[in-house]
Parts: C-alpha cells; structure tokens; sequence
C-alpha cells in the first residue's frame, strides 16, 4: 500500500509539471471503525473506508486548494483535480503575503504510532471489550450506553518543489463508557484511549465505573450552595482546559488577531503557578505524535511553560508567512501536550477520597459545554458532569449537583494551583467529526485548585 500510495503521488507531480502547475498534494486515508452501544445494547456496529486528496495550486500570491474523495487507483480523476486546481487559483484572491511552498530535502517515514493489531480488531473483539468493562454493573435501572471506536490513519505529502515524499501512519482507539440510571438520572463515565492494542484496559474502566456507581448508589445527593471551593479537576477536565489554550493561549496567529490572553512581552515572564511545564512532545507515542510537520520540519519537545514561566508561542509555517514570524514546526493537525506531574502520590479516585483534607473538597472529572467567554481574558465557563463528588473534610462524601465555572485560564493555572498528582494520564481528546484525527494528550490524573468560585448550581441532576 504505501508503494502505491508514494508512486501515485510521483506521478501527480509529473502530471502538474507537465502542466506547468505549482502544487502541494496531501493524501489521507483512515480505515475507521465504530461500534456504538445504547441502552445496554448495539445501536450502531459501522466501519468505513475513505481516500482523500487535497490539492493545493500556488501562483505567486495566489493560493487555491481543490479536495475530492477518491480511490487509490484512481489516476485519472486526480489529475483532473489537479486541472481544476489550477483553473481555480487563477480566479483567486491574492494573499498580502507570499505562501510558502515547502522542499523537502529528503524522504521521510513514520510508522512507529501504528499497531497492525489495533488496527483490525475485530467486532467479536470489540463486543467482549464492552462486556468486560461493564461486567456486573448494569441492571434494569442501570443502562449502558458508550462507543468504541478505532482504526487507522495514513498520511502522504509531495510537492513541485522536490521529488522527496512524507509518510505518516498511525493507530488509535476510543472508549467512552456512560452508566446512566434510568429514574435517578446520574450518569457515570469511564474513559480510555489506545494507541497501541496493549494499551486497552477493561478491566481498568471497570473498576473506575463500579467505584463510581458504589458512591452514586449509597451517597446522598445535594445542591451545592454558591461561593468559593477547593476543586479537584480530574484528567479529562484538565485535559479539556488545555484544549483551550491551543485556541484562546500559545498559538502565534490567533495572538496576533487578538484572540488570546497571551501577549508578546509575556515571553520569559511568569504566567502561570510554578506547578506547571507544559510542552509540546513529539516523542510520545501515545499523543499519536508528528515527528515531523507537514513542512518537512523536525519536530522535537517543544517547551510552552516552564514551572510558569511562558517560553514562546507556536507557529505553523502560514501564519509565520503571514505575519513575518519564524515557524516553529507546528504545521501539524495536532499538538502532543504533555503537562507535567507534580508530587502528590495519588493515582486513583479512591486513593483521592480517602486522602486527609482540612476543607471540603468538590472533586470535578469532566467539564461539560465549554466555552470561550473573552479570549482576552482567558475566561471559559463549563458545567460539572459524569462522576462528581463533594469530599467532606470529616471523611464523609456527597454527591453533588451538576454546578457551572466561569473561570479564567491564568486563574486555573495560576498561584491557586495546590497539587499536581504525579500518576500521569492520557486523555483521547479525538472528534468524531470530519477526517480522522487522533489526538491525545497527556496530563496528571489529578490537580488541585484551591478557592474557586462556582457560578451556578443546579437543584437536580
């Protein structure tokens, strides 16, 4: 396959030369795979299989991009959308900078994210996946509902510029388990991401669900009352929050269009707790890595923060154009973020319970309907949901009402950080939306934020 793949785009490149055509030939495959359970049953078992092509004509400033979904033996048709592309970008607007066309000095090939075996589980595989992690815990009132989704990415570049190619492959898997109860209506999640099929844990999510479900079982629920809380946000939560500042933080072009808390005087300055070091790290397998972007650059750890000092702003090679910047090697669909662990030995939600605390403190895994409120600021809000709990400070736990933060970024990260828990977790933070994209980031399983202010609580679940 890979030959194939690699010589059709030699030959596209022959074809736009011949044609007296500049042009960037990107080249997507995913092989992807969902089953879908509700109601402690299958409601969808689907796979697909799907080529794209995405052609990009260059003249001078002028820039025109054509994408078909084709086949891989499919020649013809991909060179009439190269005679397309190249009509289109004679009618294009011109940019008021010059794009830059990238030239790979060499070949480069990246097969080490992908796992053959991941990539063709089965359906038998998959069901016995869901039976095992929901084993014992549901019943006529507890409900299952979840997806398990896999599959494979291939990725291939070639220009005008040089006869040298791109090759990246990947494997990943998703699953997300919910138990909702039918009368009460609390529902409780479980998480996990693979990128390799070792890295598939049933027994792991079930062990979280029961934990969960004992506590929802036998604790009384309450509406919290407004005012300031010591919170504990688990991994998907802190996971979520850094998703926002890839759009509203370290992100180069959106500072330049004011769309970010981050200004270029912060660079060296202390921003954020010294608890924090986030980097961007490419050599983590699990976050489905580019070791090189889609420029030809090499990718290496990238620092971000630094025990909270800022270290620079990332930039893909279009906004470095556009803004007269030097790329950083983040012309990639993704990041690799890694936030780095902290001291607190605590590895699991119970081992989290069952810590000493002077305060009461509201434990809070998942944040739901996030959104951006002022990107100046950094301020999001979100609702609590899936699992949260209210941790008494004389051991007894409660809980709680689904409850809404409105909270800025710098206020999250910053001197109210109290802990960062060292067990590190890799949160899939993929969409189910448009061209596979695995993502993952990689995060500490919990962190503590102390004296935050809920905005909102709701009187019900």
């Amino acid at each position: 396959m890979k030959t194939q793949i690699l010589e059709t785009l030699q030959a596209l490149r022959r074809y736009a030369l011949d044609k007296g055509v500049t042009a960037e030939f990107y080249y997507y495959e995913e092989d992807s795979y969902l089953m879908r359970f509700a109601n402690s049953a299958i409601s969808l078992n689907t796979n697909e299989h799907l080529i794209r092509l995405e052609i990009t004509a260059y003249q001078g400033r002028q820039r025109a991009s054509y994408e078909l979904v084709t086949a891989r033996d499919n020649l013809a048709e991909m060179q009439q959308g190269v005679d397309i592309a190249a009509e289109m970008v004679q009618h294009a607007q011109p940019l008021s900078y010059a794009p830059t066309v990238p030239v790979y000095t060499e070949s480069f090939a990246d097969e080490r994210a992908y796992d053959p075996a991941l990539a063709a589980l089965s359906n038998q595989e998959r069901l016995a996946f869901f039976n095992q992690a929901a084993a014992g815990l549901e019943t006529e009132a507890l409900r299952l509902s979840g997806i398990f989704s896999c599959g494979a990415n291939t990725i291939a570049q070639i220009n005008t510029r040089s006869e040298h190619t791109q090759y990246f492959k990947t494997s990943d898997a998703q699953v997300n388990l919910v138990l909702a109860h039918q009368h009460l209506k609390w529902e409780v999640l479980a998480e996990q991401s693979a990128q390799q099929k070792s890295d598939l844990d049933a027994d792991a999510l079930q062990r979280n669900l029961a934990y969960l479900v004992a506590r929802y079982e036998q604790d009384a629920p309450q509406q919290l009352p407004l005012g300031t809380y010591d919170i504990v946000f688990g991994a998907p939560a802190i996971a979520d929050l850094l998703g926002m500042m890839g759009y509203i933080g370290y992100n180069g072009g959106l500072m330049k269009r004011g769309y970010s808390f981050l200004r270029e005087e912060d660079i060296g300055q202390r921003v954020f707790s010294p608890h924090f070091t986030l980097t961007d790290d490419p050599t983590r397998r699990e976050t489905f890595p580019f070791r090189r972007d889609l420029t030809g650059l090499p990718r290496d750890p990238f620092p971000l923060f630094t025990e909270g000092v800022f270290q620079n702003f990332i930039w893909s090679q279009d906004e470095a154009d556009e803004f007269g910047a030097q790329p950083t090697g983040h012309t990639v669909p993704h990041t690799s973020i890694v936030l780095q662990g902290g001291e607190m030995a605590v590895s699991t939600l119970a081992e989290l319970v069952a810590l000493p605390r002077e305060n009461d403190v509201l434990y809070i895994p998942y944040l739901h309907y996030m959104n951006i409120v002022n990107p100046s600021k950094g301020l999001l809000t979100a609702s609590s949901r899936f699992g949260a709990l209210l941790l008494k400070a004389d051991g007894a736990v409660v809980v709680p009402y689904n409850v809404r933060l409105t909270q800025s970024l710098p206020a999250l990260f910053g001197d109210k950080v109290a802990w960062l828990a060292q067990t590190p977790a890799v949160v899939n933070t993929s969409m189910s939306y448009g061209a596979r994209n695995p993502c993952a980031v990689i995060v500490p399983a919990f962190m503590q934020v102390n004296g935050l202010e809920i905005s909102h609580t709701n009187s019900t679940y």
